[in-house]
């Protein structure tokens, strides 16, 4: 599958899987000059960025590997502005990593890394 394809079926999988647990989706593909936002979701107060890294092998590397310091700090500034953009409002933030990764006899897993990293550490 193609590298496109396999990520927006990753995300797809990823959105279901917060929507299933109550989340509203605000944005997916959020996207600023200074960063993509894959999916970003409410519940209440609550603001929930989700990267989303998605891989046909899951047994070499972790996905979220991938979310290393640099991103990081893009998904932060791309979030910072996402939030000028939003009625002002007393939003408790929180940033999840979800790796999907495919299942031996057929279908996704889905790993959701709650709090990966905090906006303050930067």
């Amino acid at each position: 599958m193609e590298r496109a394809k396999l990520g927006a079926k990753g995300e797809a999988i990823a959105a279901q899987y917060y929507l299933r647990q109550g989340y509203s989706l605000y944005a997916h593909n959020f996207r600023c000059r200074m960063g993509e936002l894959d999916l970003v979701l409410t519940r209440g107060r609550l603001l929930v960025v989700a990267e989303v890294k998605t891989r046909t092998d899951c047994q070499r590397a972790r996905p979220r590997e991938a979310v290393d310091l640099y991103k990081q700090k893009k998904l932060i500034l791309a979030c910072r502005y996402l939030l000028t953009q939003l009625p002002p409002a007393d939003w408790t933030i929180r940033f999840d990593v979800v790796e999907v990764c495919p299942r031996p006899a057929g279908g996704y897993e889905v790993h959701c890394i709650q709090d990966a990293f905090r906006a303050g550490e930067f």
